[in-house]
């Protein structure tokens, strides 16, 4: 054989194969590309998706951290007020107690100071009855003279 019945041969064989690869071979392959390239594609839309998701979930988070917070604040700040109003409450209450014990002391000085003097008049009555017995030398009767004694009580 000659080399161009050779080249002849090679060459239809060549096309039988072609034509074989391109009937038989090259569809499952493109098919396998191509449900290949939708798969990458669809991965690629949910990672998207899911980026999108991820950043509005972030979002919310940050909001609620930022609801929480003032909230948080808030509270402080009420806590705050509600600590001092009872402060304010309970040295109101001691002041009043402290006014009404120094009342009562005031009170009750007052009465010791009336009994004091009484008692000290009622001294200063027998003294002076005590003297003036030493001075007329005779025994004043108490009785007999209460009128007496009573305006020298009034005097002191």
């Amino acid at each position: 054989m000659s080399i161009n019945a050779t080249l002849f041969v090679q060459a239809i064989v060549f096309a039988i194969l072609v034509w074989f690869t391109m009937k038989f071979v090259w569809p499952p392959i493109a098919t396998a590309l191509d449900e290949r390239a939708n798969k990458i594609a669809d991965g690629l839309a949910a990672a998207d998706r899911a980026k999108a998701e991820l950043s509005s979930a972030n979002k919310r988070v940050e909001d609620e951290l930022v609801k929480s917070r003032t909230e948080t604040a808030a509270r402080l700040a009420d806590a705050e007020r509600r600590a001092l109003a009872i402060v304010e409450e309970a040295k109101g209450r001691a002041t009043e107690e402290g006014a009404k014990i120094v009342a009562t002391a005031k009170a009750e000085a007052e009465q010791q100071t009336v009994k004091a003097r009484e008692a000290l008049r009622e001294q200063v009555a027998a003294l002076a009855v005590k003297g003036a017995e030493q001075i007329l030398r005779r025994e004043v009767n108490a009785s007999v003279h209460a009128d007496l004694l009573g305006r020298l009580k009034t005097e002191l």
